[in-house]
């Protein structure tokens, strides 16, 4: 039992296990949507959620070999011999997962060469449990680099990538309006209405929460934001809009936006690789605002 679930074919079998799960929540959902005239749902925006899911997945597959190869590197150079039967290296491989998934998802949002991956999973304005599979098309290229140090320690890859889907498949359900407050696990897990936060594109709310699983981290780290309902409503998307919502544009706009701005004529070297390194928002004229420098100024403006 513990191989079907923590072996090689782990992450399939948790995927495969949880698939029923997700469906019934969803049509659950959909429903409460309907019956509540909610509007929670679009066709096309659900079709482009399933759509990306696809595409992760299928590159997913194409980049496990490679993947899994890098973090056995690691594991065959491990620190530390660890005994699979202790239930301290099980809390260990969940909680150095969770932990790595929070800097792998800080790194997404503060720099804008990882950014320009994971923005398809908020250029949608619906919020939903499909949001959940709204995935990072292409972060299957890299991600591994970020779980290495976890085999390093010596801790088996495959187990590591079992805690990562077993935490993600809670993670795709807080993607959802129905929920309004977890009581006093909101002091402890990421919540629906921690990820409301995470996902809005108010200014207040940028870049905050960044957990999967546990919102220990962002109170540690202070990247955590409780949703206020005295605050203005919460927006979803964007803080720009994208105009062409095609196939290949719903992917690839941020690139498309990283090469005009990185192309630029006259500009320093330093500051093309800026455009590309630095976080999202920053220009070398200062005309655009970065999600801390928008947020310093609603803080002021809520102040006065």
């Amino acid at each position: 039992m513990l191989d079907h679930f923590f072996g090689e074919q782990a992450v399939a079998n948790v995927y495969l296990y949880s698939a029923p799960l997700h469906i019934l929540i969803i049509l659950f959902e959909m429903f409460y949507s309907y019956s509540h005239k909610k509007h929670f749902y679009n066709t096309k925006d659900t079709l482009t959620n399933i759509y990306m899911a696809c595409l992760n997945y299928g590159l997913d597959i194409i980049m496990k070999a490679f993947a899994i190869g890098v973090m056995f590197y690691f594991y065959e150079h491990r620190i530390f011999d660890l005994e699979y039967s202790s239930v301290w290296y099980w809390i260990g491989v969940f909680l150095l997962q969770d932990f790595a998934y929070y800097v792998h998802h800080y790194v997404d949002h503060h720099s804008r060469m990882f950014w320009a991956v994971h923005v398809t999973h908020h250029n949608s304005g619906y919020f939903n449990i499909t949001t959940g599979f709204r995935s990072p098309v292409l972060q299957p290229l890299y991600r591994y680099l970020f779980f290495s140090p976890i085999a390093f320690l010596g801790f088996n890859p495959w187990h590591i990538m079992a805690a990562y889907a077993i935490i993600q498949i809670y993670g795709t359900w807080v993607h959802t309006k129905t929920v309004k407050s977890m009581g006093i696990l909101e002091w402890i897990l990421v919540t629906p209405s921690h990820h409301r936060v995470h996902h809005a594109s108010n200014a207040r709310y940028l870049d905050r929460n960044m957990g999967m699983g546990l919102i220990i981290w962002d109170r540690m780290f202070g990247t955590f934001e409780k949703e206020d309902p005295n605050y203005e409503e919460v927006r979803f998307g964007l803080t720009s809009e994208i105009e062409d919502k095609g196939p290949l544009n719903i992917v690839f706009h941020e690139w498309k936006d990283i090469w005009r701005d990185a192309s630029q004529p006259n500009l320093k070297f330093s500051d093309r690789l800026k455009y590309i390194f630095y976080p999202p928002g920053w220009s070398h004229t200062g005309d655009f605002k970065t999600s801390a420098k928008l947020r310093a100024e609603e803080r002021a403006n809520r102040q006065k």
